[in-house]
C-alpha cells in the first residue's frame, strides 16, 4: 500500500507547490489573517465585541427570549470573527442563527455565510464537522432541542475528535408551549451531558447568552451546545463586569440575607423561577442564595474547593430545571430537593405548563421548607 500513497503525493506535488506559491504571493496581512484563521486563533476583535455588547446591556437591560438574545449577541458577534458560517435545518425564523447582514449561501454563489441545510438536522451536524476538520471555519447552525436526538451520532463525533464546532438548539423545555410533548425536551439536557468534552450552555438571560457565546468560541477542543428558551426572560444580571461569570459554569448570581438556610440551583429560564422562590421564602423568614449553573461541564470541571465554595455549606440544597433529573446529584447530593420533570411534557400555554408540572416559585419554596422540616 506504501507504493500507491507515494505515487498519489507525488501527483499532487505540483498543485502544493502552486498553492504555496499562491499564498506567499499574497499581501502580509492577508497572509496573516489567513494563516490566523487556519490555526484556529480567535481575532481580538472578538473581545472589543463582547465588551460592546455588556456595556449595551448594562445600560439599557432586555426582556428577551435566549434565543432573540442570541441573535442580538450575533449581531456583534458576527462580524468579529469573519471565520463563523452559519446555518439552520430549515428553522431559522424560530433559532435565530441568522442575522441581517449574513447572506445565504447557494449552488450560485459561495461567498455566503449562512447555510439553507433544509430539513436534514444529522446531515447539517455531520457537514460541520467536516467544515471544522478542514480549519479554518468556525460552524455553527440552528435546530430545536428535541431534535438533538437526530444530531447525536455527529455530536459524538465532534467531541470524540475535539472540533470547535456550536450547535444552537432552541425550544429548550416544556417552556415552548403549544407544540406539546413531541417537541418539549426532558431528557435531552441530560443525555447530551452525559457525552464526554462536550460543554452544553443554558444561559438565563442576555448578559449569559452573550459569555456562553464567548466560551462556545473559545473552546477550540470542544463542541458546545448553546440550548436557548422560546419564552421571554427578564434580564437578572444588571452589573457591568467584564469577567466572563459563566466560564465558572456556576456562581451565585443572588446572595442571601445573611447566613443561607437555602441554596437554589438552576439553569436557564428556572433561574428566574428560583429568583422568585427566594422572595417568598424571606417572607417565612427564610435566607437563601440562588446559584446560576450555565455550564455543568466547567462547573464539574473546576477544582474541588472553587464547588465547594460555590456549591457552599447551606444545609437545604434545591435544583430546580424543566428537565429530569439525571446528573443533578453531583451538584445538589442524593438527599437534595428537585424541581422539574419526571414525565413528558403537554400541549398549552407555557405559563399553564409550568403551574400544571409544579415548577413554580412556589412550589420550590415548598420544596425547600419541606427539607428544613417547617410548613
Amino acid at each position: 500500500m506504501l507504493t500507491p500513497w507515494r505515487a498519489a503525493g507525488q501527483r499532487s506535488k505540483p498543485a502544493r507547490k502552486d498553492w504555496d506559491k499562491r499564498l506567499a504571493a499574497l499581501p502580509a496581512d492577508k497572509r496573516s489573517e489567513f494563516e490566523r484563521r487556519m490555526r484556529g486563533d480567535l481575532p481580538g476583535a472578538l473581545n472589543t465585541a463582547v465588551r460592546t455588547v455588556k456595556e449595551k446591556l448594562a445600560k439599557e437591560p432586555k426582556e428577551i427570549a435566549t434565543r432573540t438574545a442570541c441573535e442580538f449577541a450575533l449581531e456583534s458577534i458576527i462580524p468579529a470573527v469573519p471565520e463563523m458560517v452559519g446555518g439552520s435545518a430549515d428553522l431559522t425564523g424560530s433559532n435565530n442563527t441568522r442575522i441581517k447582514s449574513m447572506t445565504p449561501m447557494t449552488a450560485q454563489d459561495y461567498s455566503g455565510r449562512y447555510i439553507h441545510y433544509g430539513v436534514r438536522e444529522h446531515g447539517m451536524a455531520a457537514a460541520m464537522n467536516g467544515m471544522a476538520l478542514h480549519r479554518g471555519i468556525i460552524p455553527y447552525s440552528g435546530t430545536f432541542l428535541v431534535f438533538a436526538d437526530y444530531c447525536r451520532p455527529a455530536i459524538r463525533l465532534a467531541a470524540l475528535m475535539g472540533e470547535r464546532v456550536i450547535h444552537v438548539m432552541t425550544h429548550d423545555s416544556i417552556g415552548l408551549g403549544e407544540d406539546g410533548p413531541t417537541h418539549q425536551p426532558v431528557e435531552h439536557l441530560a443525555a447530551l451531558r452525559a457525552i464526554p468534552n462536550l460543554n452544553v450552555f443554558r444561559p438565563c438571560d442576555a448578559v449569559e447568552t452573550l459569555e456562553c457565546w464567548q466560551l462556545a468560541l473559545e473552546a477550540r477542543g470542544t463542541p458546545s451546545v448553546l440550548a436557548l428558551t422560546r419564552q421571554n426572560l427578564p434580564q437578572l444580571r444588571l452589573d457591568h463586569e467584564e469577567r466572563n461569570r459563566c466560564a465558572a459554569g456556576a456562581y451565585e448570581i443572588v446572595p442571601a440575607d445573611g447566613m443561607a438556610m437555602v441554596s437554589i440551583f438552576a439553569t436557564g429560564s428556572e433561574v428566574t423561577i428560583a429568583v422568585e422562590a427566594r422572595k417568598f421564602l424571606r417572607e417565612k423568614g427564610v435566607s437563601a442564595r440562588i446559584v446560576s449553573v450555565p455550564c455543568f461541564e466547567l462547573f464539574l470541571a473546576s477544582a474541588e474547593d472553587t464547588r465547594r465554595a460555590v456549591i457552599g455549606d447551606a444545609p437545604v440544597k434545591v435544583g430546580v430545571e424543566a428537565a429530569v433529573r439525571q446528573g443533578w446529584d453531583a451538584i445538589i447530593g442524593s438527599d437534595g430537593a428537585f424541581v422539574g420533570m419526571s414525565d413528558f411534557g403537554a400541549s398549552a400555554p407555557y405559563k399553564e405548563l409550568y403551574k400544571y408540572f409544579g415548577i413554580t416559585a412556589e412550589k420550590v419554596a415548598e420544596a425547600a421548607m419541606k427539607k428544613l422540616g417547617k410548613k
